[in-house]
């Protein structure tokens, strides 16, 4: 994975989207490029381009890898139904990127007070899952949600409802500045200034702890939370994270090892892993997917 690629557009991004559900459905009939091409709804040739230049690896070296990741994965004995569900290779091991991330929940009072004497500031950048609004107050990152096409007014309103007393500027300059720092490979601190109910921050801190080392199960987010029964409750916190990828609600799967749904949707869920595990692999065996190309 190439750190300082540009991101995709939301246009990009889906049919990137379409061709990791096509592999993930696909990869057992080995698929040749132009199949998987015309999954994305592009030629080979920009296809292949495109692929690379999201992933770091082209479509048949990322094929390659699903493939060796399975047939380790039907080799071993796997100890859980979770690990020989993802024994295909997305499931990586922990988050992409260097940050040091910390969680901060909000005061009581300013919950009360409805952001009133917290300006935010908020704005679009393109990620590499699409396109995305970030909001900051000078505590730290208070949102991060991904936006369909032609979806940015609505998310604005969001926001605001929210927050619905905190004066909002715009600044998608900012925005993109801090995309490139959470997926550019800076490195570096990052506070999370989080909005929820003692239980929800619970989740989400739990989420850090152990959704951030790869996929993990509700079931196991409840006992590290301390709530171990409220598995129903601890799914309802992850649907109401508010700022995706950071707080990796993505890595959170059924007990059975299925995807499970995603608030931004599971085709995104499953691109996350993918681009998750390509990353990691890559770093421990670069050489191993050099030769598959």
């Amino acid at each position: 994975m190439n750190p300082r690629h540009a991101f995709l557009d939301s246009r990009d991004f889906a049919r990137i989207a379409r061709a990791i559900r096509f592999i993930d459905a696909s990869y057992r009939s080995q698929p040749r490029l132009a199949a998987i091409a015309a999954a994305a709804h592009l030629s080979e040739f920009h296809f292949n381009r495109l692929f690379r230049r999201w992933a770091g690896i082209t479509p048949r070296q990322y094929l390659a890898f699903i493939t060796a990741r399975a047939a380790r994965g039907a080799l071993a004995s796997t100890p859980s139904v979770l690990e020989a569900a993802y024994a295909v290779g997305l499931s990586g091991p922990g988050r992409l990127h260097d940050l040091m991330v910390t969680l901060e929940a909000v005061t009581p009072g300013e919950i009360k007070r409805a952001g009133a004497g917290v300006p935010l500031r908020g704005g679009f950048s393109d990620t590499p899952f699409g396109r995305a609004i970030f909001a900051s107050t000078a505590r730290g990152l208070a949102h991060l949600s991904f936006v369909e096409p032609g979806g940015e007014a609505r998310a604005l309103q969001e926001l605001a409802e929210r927050w619905p007393q905190a004066p909002l500027r715009r600044d998608d300059a900012a925005a993109q500045a801090l995309a490139a720092r959470i997926w550019g490979g800076e490195g570096g601190a990052l506070t999370l200034s989080v909005r929820g109910t003692n239980f929800q921050v619970k989740v989400w801190q739990a989420l850090l702890d152990l959704g951030a080392r790869g996929p993990t199960t509700y079931a196991a987010l409840g006992r590290l939370a301390g709530m171990p029964r409220a598995v129903r409750a601890i799914g309802a916190a992850c649907g109401a994270n508010p700022i995706a990828w950071l707080i990796p609600c993505h890595n959170v799967l059924r007990g059975d090892g299925a995807l499970g749904g995603y608030h931004w949707g599971e085709d995104r869920k499953r691109a996350m892993l993918a681009w998750d595990a390509v990353a990691r692999d890559r770093v421990r065996a670069p050489a191993a997917l050099a030769r598959s190309a």
